[in-house]
């Protein structure tokens, strides 16, 4: 095991501090998790470690191994300097830095009946962690970011996904390229709109079926539009007339799991 970090001027601690921005995760090509509960589904969703960073004063090291068993990828830090690179204060004392991978449709594979979630130009990391974790509790098969405005490794989509970004099948596309996967794989799309739409409860989703949400501000481009099976909404009863992009992703796959008989799936 290397030996105590006590510097936030070491040359590691600094990396880690430059690896807050996209652009230098990229670069690098790795990405940060926190977490024993992330690092855990990181590790079964055979993501390949880089280096692990803990605190022997939060975890010890005999905890460390069950989880990371290679002692050359471990770097105890002193609590000071660990709290300097943490994102959050819930870690559990470990941070670890990690090798990105490419996510695209030929990676996706797909259950006799799919049930897919297409999120285009989501903005927002949190929103994209809880679409991710809705994916992980419905266990549909996958979740597709059509030209995206955030990056799938943002600390921020990590935490709020709880991990699930790494063990739900994810892809990254262009909108055409994705709806010529989708209708090549026979998956009917089910475009979320205010205008001229079905009412959820209405549309039948025990057939395949992709279920497609836009940006909170703009919603769906005209392209899923066009192509669109059938437009769908979740009628509002209040003042405003839409949800969260995430919430409003929960109800329409919970609807499709209902009709699909949830217990079975």
């Amino acid at each position: 095991m290397h030996p105590l970090i006590t510097s936030n001027q070491n040359p590691k601690i600094k990396n880690v501090l430059v690896l807050e921005k996209a652009r230098e995760r990229n670069q690098q090509n790795v990405f940060i998790v926190e977490g024993i509960k992330e690092l855990s589904l990181a590790l079964e969703g055979k993501y390949v470690v880089n280096t692990v960073f803990f605190c022997p004063q939060i975890i010890p090291h005999e905890a460390i191994l069950k989880i990371v068993s290679d002692e050359n990828l471990l770097i105890p830090v002193q609590q000071s300097v660990f709290e300097k690179i943490a994102y959050r204060n819930s870690t559990g004392g470990i941070l670890a830095i990690m090798q990105q991978r490419r996510h695209t449709l030929g990676d996706i594979k797909l259950r006799e009946n799919p049930l897919v979630l297409v999120l285009e130009s989501v903005e927002k990391p949190g929103n994209l962690g809880a679409a991710l974790r809705t994916a992980d509790a419905a266990d549909i098969d996958a979740v597709i970011i059509c030209d995206p405005q955030t990056d799938f490794y943002n600390p921020n989509v990590i935490r709020s996904s709880v991990g699930c970004i790494f063990t739900t099948q994810i892809a990254s596309s262009t909108s055409q390229d994705t709806i010529a996967w989708l209708k090549k794989n026979n998956v009917s799309i089910f475009a979320a709109s205010l205008e001229s739409s079905t009412p959820y409860n209405k549309i039948d989703f025990t057939i395949p079926s992709a279920i497609i949400m836009g940006t909170e501000s703009t919603g769906l481009s005209d392209t899923w539009i066009r192509n669109a099976d059938s437009s769908v909404i979740i009628p509002m009863r209040g003042k405003i007339d839409s949800m969260n992009v995430s919430n409003a992703a929960a109800v329409l796959i919970f609807e499709a799991c209902r009709q699909r008989g949830f217990g079975d799936r």
